[in-house]
């Protein structure tokens, strides 16, 4: 049961979606004699945080109040002073929280209210808390972004014709989508082959305020062309090409010169880039969330490697035939196969669009468990 108050805190939270990495997204609300008296939400990173948005409006009357917020105040010095401070300061006497703060850097706050005589309550609302900032979660618990799986395919499954034409299969309203996708994602993902067969921008280019994510291309073989579209866009946003020691420096330098920043890592069985070592260099740099928009090869290779969160799927009412690609990567039975359990199901124009948490089976270590079982092994 989430109470009035919080459910406001977090529609307040949500208004800054997409706009608040490396933070979480984090609303407040502060209540006495049961009316609210103050209310904000984060903005920005190294803007004020939201406890302290709901206090310089409450004022003195905050003084003897309850506060509602999504997540454990902080209790550290960054870009702005804890917000532990501020709550003590303006006398609020009871903190309801949602969930804590699982960032070892960021936490305390909670002790430390509880230790100062502030009354501490948790777990109001904590599954929608939980699911407003997955990212901020995975990235904070497990040293990783968190996965979506992008795609755009046929109503008989198809993501080109015979001829390998992929471009704009679905509407104009399913590209707005996939914009406002990119905007509310860190980073966007493709391979060298999506990049030679679309020369995609990798922008987003939706209304109203833009936001580019970061670019990211995975290319073992340094077959990304220093002219490729991507190295061209009128676009602030880095691009980073991860690749491993087989294309040689010469082609690095080529990239590097188009505006690229090349990023060796090792090898997988393939000859590709180890999909665990490229999540955690992004982890590194504080990208907590990847919208993988590659053909079935790179889906196929998040999916084996269990580590895709979730997946969104464009179909247009199209049946494009022709021959079957050869696969990538299967199952022998039906046990063995990721589920997905849809949460949104919605028409966009003529196209259909499914979303939903992508489930691995019980047998095998979870995704997260992966990767970070790599990297105590120091692989």
């Amino acid at each position: 049961m989430t109470s009035e108050p919080m459910r406001r805190a977090l529609a307040l939270a949500r208004r800054a979606r997409g706009r608040t990495a490396p933070n979480p997204m984090v609303g407040a609300v502060i209540v006495k004699d049961g009316q609210v008296i103050g209310e904000g939400y984060h903005h920005r990173a190294g803007g004020p945080h939201a406890e302290v948005l709901a206090l310089r409006q409450a004022g003195e009357a905050a003084r003897g109040a309850t506060l509602y917020v999504t997540l454990a105040p902080c209790n550290h010095h960054g870009r702005t002073p804890p917000c532990t401070d501020a709550i003590l300061a303006a006398g609020i006497a009871k903190v309801v929280a949602a969930m804590p703060d699982p960032n070892p850097v960021a936490g305390g706050g909670l002790e430390r209210l509880q230790a100062a005589g502030v009354e501490v309550e948790v777990g109001d609302g904590a599954a929608e808390a939980e699911a407003l900032n997955r990212p901020f979660l995975t990235w904070a618990r497990h040293h990783r972004p968190l996965i979506t799986l992008k795609v755009a395919a046929s109503v008989d499954g198809r993501v080109a014709t015979r001829t390998g034409r992929s471009k704009y299969l679905t509407g104009p309203e399913a590209l707005a989508y996939t914009h406002r996708l990119r905007r509310e994602h860190d980073a966007i993902l493709v391979g060298s082959g999506t990049l030679l067969a679309d020369d995609p921008l990798l922008t987003d280019r939706g209304p109203g305020r833009r936001r580019d994510p970061v670019r990211v291309i995975l290319d073992g073989r340094g077959r990304t062309p220093p002219g490729a579209r991507v190295f061209r866009a009128p676009s602030p946003s880095p691009i980073l090409v991860f690749t491993t020691a087989a294309p040689g420096i010469e082609w690095e330098r080529a990239v590097f010169a188009a505006g690229g920043e090349v990023i060796r890592v090792e090898a997988d069985a393939a000859g590709h880039p180890r999909l665990e070592a490229v999540l955690e260099e992004l982890a590194d740099r504080h990208l907590q969330s990847v919208l993988v928009e590659g053909g079935p090869t790179i889906h196929a290779a998040f999916l084996q490697a269990r580590l895709a969160d979730r997946w969104v799927g464009f179909i247009a009412p199209l049946w494009l035939g022709g021959p079957v690609a050869a696969p990538v990567w299967g199952v022998d039975t039906l046990e063995e196969a990721p589920r997905i359990t849809f949460d949104a199901v919605r028409r966009l124009g003529s196209d259909v669009v499914l979303e939903g948490e992508i489930r691995f089976p019980a047998a095998g270590p979870a995704p997260a468990e992966v990767a970070a079982g790599r990297r105590k092994e120091g692989v």
